[in-house]
């Protein structure tokens, strides 16, 4: 919901051309958005979604935010996309880790090829 109510209004009544970066990132973040809709009803199918989520959530945290907060560098515009980035905590907290480490982990992998000796049906 989050994105939605942030992003979709910036979409919609936004005033001339967006620099290549901001259009990309905020066209991305209205996908994520719709696709997060449908997870509410097939919440697991869309588990790919919300991990990719964290993962860039995380990455951000670790590659940009931390090191400029070591630092003591973290600006103001880097904060703020921080604490917008830690409802991350509440997506690792639903996410059903124990499924995924059976699905994504431990279980073996699709088959990239057809097995020429057994036809698909």
């Amino acid at each position: 919901m989050g994105l939605a109510v942030t992003k979709w209004p910036l979409i919609i009544t936004h005033d001339g051309p967006w620099p290549a970066t901001q259009g990309a990132v905020q066209a991305m973040l209205v996908a994520l958005s719709l696709l997060s809709f449908l997870g509410l009803r097939y919440p697991v199918q869309m588990l790919p979604i919300m991990l990719f989520e964290s993962a860039w959530k995380l990455i951000w945290m670790a590659v940009v935010a931390l090191p400029l907060w070591a630092t003591d560098q973290l600006d103001p515009a880097n904060l703020d996309v921080f604490y917008r980035n830690l409802w991350v905590v509440i997506i690792l907290a639903v996410t059903p880790w124990r499924y995924v480490v059976n699905q994504y982990v431990t279980q073996r992998g699709d088959r990239w090829r057809s097995d020429a000796t057994h036809p698909s049906q």
